[in-house]
């Protein structure tokens, strides 16, 4: 007879195979805890990623970028932003600094088109520009946005002189054009795009009518900037 204690072959037979079924149900689980994990890791990432590039990229760039201008009109784009969009502080600029391949006048007129079709109105407004300027410059407002569009020469690098590596010149308004160089084509194109609000241009500007103020706060000054100078005692 055998031993009570001791387990027949067909019982040990039994016993492997359930603890194979039972490893078995745990690496199942296992499987299916890894899948469901990186399903919700997958599909927590990809709206996170989606919704930091949307903070990330203002979309006053967006419906730039949908402007209808030719190709040749947006060679090469480059922005720039400052500021803050929920305006704390600062509140945000935008800049556009784009370089075409045709004259400023064909730019200009590209731009200035695709600006109506893109629903935005032209704005006759003082200090538009804020100094005098070479080019085309010009003023625009589409719901709470303004926009100003400077079009005008490129400034280009004139060649070495005797070795000696040329300065680059200035891209201000109040840049001489002799600074740029001969055989330099295409155009320059400025776009900068503030909050309404925070465009100084909106608020209302002071009247320099001597019948409403009583004195023109802003007199015209003499071409002697030192004026006439009361002589000294000997």
């Amino acid at each position: 007879m055998r031993p009570a204690d001791q387990d027949s072959p067909d019982d040990a037979v039994a016993g492997a195979r359930a603890e194979a079924r039972r490893e078995s149900r745990e690496r199942r689980r296992l499987r299916a805890a890894v899948l469901a994990l990186v399903s919700i890791v997958l599909l927590g990432a990809v709206p996170l990623f989606f919704g930091i590039r949307t903070l990330s990229r203002d979309p006053v760039f967006d419906n730039l970028d949908k402007l209808d201008v030719p190709g040749w009109a947006a060679a090469k784009t480059v922005d720039d932003v400052s500021g803050s969009r929920w305006c704390l502080l600062d509140c945000r600029l935008r800049e556009r600094t784009v370089t075409s391949e045709k004259a400023p006048a064909e730019t200009a007129k590209a731009y200035e088109d695709a600006l109506r079709r893109d629903g935005w109105q032209p704005w006759k407004v003082s200090r538009c520009p804020e100094q005098e300027t070479k080019g085309s410059y010009t003023c625009w407002r589409r719901d709470e946005l303004t926009l100003d569009l400077w079009v005008r020469e490129p400034t280009c690098v004139p060649p070495p002189v005797d070795g000696e590596p040329a300065v680059v010149p200035s891209d201000e308004p109040s840049a001489e054009p002799s600074a740029a160089a001969t055989g330099c084509t295409g155009s320059l194109v400025s776009v900068k795009v503030r909050n309404a609000i925070d465009d100084e241009r909106t608020r209302p500007q002071p009247t320099t009518d001597p019948s409403l103020t009583g004195e023109d706060p802003f007199p015209t000054v003499s071409g002697d900037p030192l004026g006439e100078l009361t002589p000294s005692p000997s």
